[in-house]
């Protein structure tokens, strides 16, 4: 097939028919994003332990659906099982000296078998709409994105809420500087242990929302989420960045991470479109992740040669 036969294959039509769902799904890993955003960017440690709890997210809620648990229900379940999973990791960290990117990959591996266990040795477990009621479904596309992006914003505001209290200010300045934090007398191991479980809370919801969206759970949902999470964050900063500059406040920064899951997942939709290769996606997103990453350090290369020119300018007049 040649380059012309190429482009004339693609049917825009089919294009504007996926674009929906692909605003569906990346709200969901948009959430998830806001749990990566508060270990990457508020604690600035790197928590490998998503992947896991992301896919134990959805094995708890499949499970508990299947069990007669009412879908809210097992998500709240879902959430304490993502917390307890990210307060391990956090002590494993604090209590033991175990390096935060080790003690998430222990965490990681170890809910592996886990999630077996819970879904019954099992390595996906089928959960259907016609027979339990679930909060959102790929069947229904515009209730899942009504529903996903109200749940999206109670926590965009809820967070913001948080993290202007005391001890969510408390949590932002641990990991800005800890060592000012000790002279202030504030237990950074506390905060950090309370950061990881919140952040893998929200992850594991994630988790079951994407399980019930998509019919089912599998022990490897999640791998591969914190890339993902990671793509939300930068885009949506780099994205806040270029509309609002200095206007963004923390609910701005807190939204665009969403709006960040999103473009990220409407980009796949496009690749995909396309008639790329699907082996290759992680391999896109990983250049995407690496292109987003490089713009900020980029920007600041260029504003620091620009003010080097104008110095260099003035020097010479």
């Amino acid at each position: 097939m040649n380059i012309i036969d190429y482009f004339q294959s693609l049917n825009p039509m089919r294009l504007l028919g996926n674009l929906p769902g692909g605003i569906a799904q990346g709200i969901i890993w948009g959430i998830m994003a806001l749990g990566v955003y508060i270990t990457f960017r508020l604690l600035d440690v790197a928590d490998l332990s998503v992947d896991g709890t992301f896919s134990t997210g959805g094995a708890v809620t499949v499970m508990l659906i299947l069990s007669g648990r009412p879908a809210w229900v097992a998500i709240l379940v879902a959430i304490l099982a993502g917390i307890l999973a990210g307060t391990v990791t956090g002590l494993l960290h604090t209590k033991l000296g175990i390096p935060v990117i080790l003690a998430g990959i222990l965490t990681q591996f170890s809910l592996y078998s886990i999630n077996l266990h819970i879904m019954g040795m099992a390595a996906n477990k089928a959960v259907s709409v016609d027979k339990y009621h679930l909060l959102l479904s790929s069947r229904y596309i515009p209730t899942a994105i009504i529903t996903g992006g109200i749940i999206a914003l109670v926590l965009v505001c809820v967070f913001y809420w948080y993290f202007g209290t005391e001890q969510g200010s408390a949590m932002r300045a641990t990991g800005a500087n800890p060592a000012m934090c000790r002279a202030l007398g504030i237990n950074i191991n506390t905060m950090k242990v309370l950061g990881l479980a919140l952040s893998n809370g929200i992850v594991a919801m994630a988790g079951g929302l994407l399980a019930q969206f998509q019919g089912f759970s599998d022990i490897n949902m999640g791998r591969g989420a914190i890339v993902i999470g990671l793509a939300a964050v930068i885009i949506g900063e780099v994205l806040g960045n270029a509309i609002l500059g200095k206007r963004r406040n923390f609910f701005g920064t807190l939204l665009f991470v969403v709006i960040g899951g999103i473009i990220y997942y409407l980009v796949i939709v496009v690749v995909l479109w396309l008639k790329l290769n699907s082996n290759d996606l992680k391999l896109f997103t990983a250049i995407v992740v690496a292109l987003f990453l490089a713009v900020p350090y980029l920007r600041s290369q260029k504003k620091v040669k620009s003010a080097k020119a104008v110095k260099g300018g003035a020097d010479h007049a």
